[in-house]
């Protein structure tokens, strides 16, 4: 995601879009833990978004 599209979402889209990235982000360690990961990069990438979105919902308030 692209801070400038997250910027154009409203409040509550973006909690909704934090708490599935959350969501993800629990899974994909599962699966690294079970060694069942393909793509390790994506445990970073969903971290990344995170705090991108996390930021603009600190930016909103």
């Amino acid at each position: 995601m692209k801070a400038n599209e997250l910027r154009e979402m409203q409040t509550a889209e973006l909690t909704s879009k934090l708490a599935d990235l959350k969501a993800e982000l629990f899974n994909l360690r599962f699966q690294h833990a079970i060694n069942q990961l393909e793509n390790p990069g994506r445990i970073e990438a969903v971290k990344k978004d995170i705090a991108r979105v996390m930021t603009i919902l600190a930016e909103k308030q």
